[in-house]
């Protein structure tokens, strides 16, 4: 639902501060981590990048700076000098890392503490690193194994409407990071906060949203990737919808509609890339995806109830923006979905799909119900959302779907 702002439960572990920086009132200093043996956390999503060839350091008083070819790029990123600027949930750069100790420095845009950019950073699929970022330069060393190479995901776990951050730099000592392979399957998923893992870490009722609790991997769409082993791209904004974002008194709220930047890099009311706003800046979808999954209704159900007009609305909005998804998405087999935290649009969401068919002939796309969130067996999370629990029943279903239909 629409993105409120009233406490922070920033989480800041283990890292090297370069400048001096701030997670809510004390400020964070040291501390080196070896890399982890086991693995636990979902594997990330790629845009189209190209192998280049390996940054090599030859002795720790030499560390050179990587280039970014030679990293794989997740989701819709976007290169600006030698910053690499992450905006939608999810996004980041993922390589494979042999070599004495790795450095990452990172730096975010200057908002609230609600709103600062949550960063993550897997080795092997376990978390190691989590920071809250703001627009002081944070660097965070990562010790690593000469003689084993170990995979590094660097992924933005919070939202892009709240704010954007930057890999500045990376740099290995007497080692080598090399992109890490495509996979056969990609993906995009469309869609609210339940993409985006809107307070999916924080199960007291009485609190409000925070970016401290929001956690893209922990929802349905990663959990779904990574069941299918895919490369993913998310494209998620808290409180919008098809025809209307959320709704507090039943009036259409038309500023916030996926449409509105889904051919953009993506939204938000924070500084963005270096000043520039990300929802002024074309996107080329440059990921294509083999697979498309919409999840957008929860929010409008605010402002269309059960009336019947306003449900047609809805309807007639939501083919025309599955017009836009497949002019630029010509070969994905779209997924159109509903239901988790309410099924009151899911009929006129069908009706949507048929209709969009009945209009283009165009049959690769399909609709599914999702199951209503069992609040008292699996638990809710902040403002009513779903708990990890359901996120992961959906993601059973969502992967089940796609690779029956798909033959993955």
């Amino acid at each position: 639902m629409k993105v409120k702002k009233l406490i922070t439960a920033a989480v800041c572990l283990s890292i090297v501060v370069l400048a001096a920086v701030s997670c809510s009132d004390s400020s964070i200093s040291k501390a080196d981590t070896s890399l982890p043996k086991d693995s636990s956390e979902p594997g990330g999503s790629s845009q189209e990048q190209s192998s280049g060839p390996p940054v090599i350091v030859k002795t720790e008083s030499e560390p050179r700076v990587s280039q970014m070819e030679n990293v794989k790029l997740l989701g819709r990123t976007y290169k600006s000098g030698e910053k690499l600027w992450l905006g939608l949930s999810g996004t980041g750069a993922e390589f494979e890392f042999t070599g004495k100790k790795l450095s990452v420095t990172m730096s975010g845009n200057d908002t609230d503490e609600d709103s600062l950019s949550r960063v993550g950073i897997y080795v092997d699929d376990e978390l190691v690193k989590d920071v809250m970022l703001t627009s002081k330069s944070t660097a965070v060393d990562i010790e690593g194994k000469t003689d084993k190479s170990v995979n590094v995901k660097i992924i933005k776990l919070s939202e892009a409407q709240n704010s954007c951050c930057s890999i500045d730099n990376i740099t290995v000592t007497e080692g080598t990071i090399v992109p890490t392979a495509e996979k056969a399957h990609k993906i995009e998923f469309i869609g609210d906060s339940m993409t985006c893992g809107y307070g999916v870490e924080d199960s007291d009722l009485t609190h409000n949203f925070s970016t401290a609790s929001e956690n893209c991997c922990k929802a349905f769409g990663v959990k779904t990737a990574k069941l299918l082993d895919a490369d993913y791209s998310l494209v998620c904004y808290s409180g919008y919808g098809i025809v209307s974002g959320y709704s507090a008194d039943g009036s259409k709220n038309t500023d916030d509609l996926v449409a509105n930047y889904y051919e953009k890099y993506c939204y938000t009311a924070a500084d963005g890339f270096d000043g520039i706003k990300p929802q002024t800046i074309a996107y080329d979808h440059g990921f294509q995806p083999d697979a498309i999954v919409i999840n957008l209704g929860t929010n409008d159900s605010t402002y269309t109830g059960t009336d019947p007009q306003r449900l047609g609305e809805y309807t007639e909005k939501y083919v025309e923006f599955l017009k836009t998804v497949r002019s630029k998405n010509p070969k994905a087999r779209i997924f159109c979905t509903l239901g988790t935290m309410g099924n009151t649009l899911y009929t006129a969401m069908n009706d949507a799909v048929q209709r969009y068919t009945m209009l283009t002939g165009d049959r690769n796309i399909t609709s599914f119900e999702l199951p209503v969130q069992d609040q008292m067996l699996d638990g809710i999370v902040v403002q009513g959302h779903p708990s990890e629990k359901t996120h992961s029943k959906d993601a059973d279903i969502i992967a089940q779907k796609i690779k029956t239909d798909m033959g993955w």
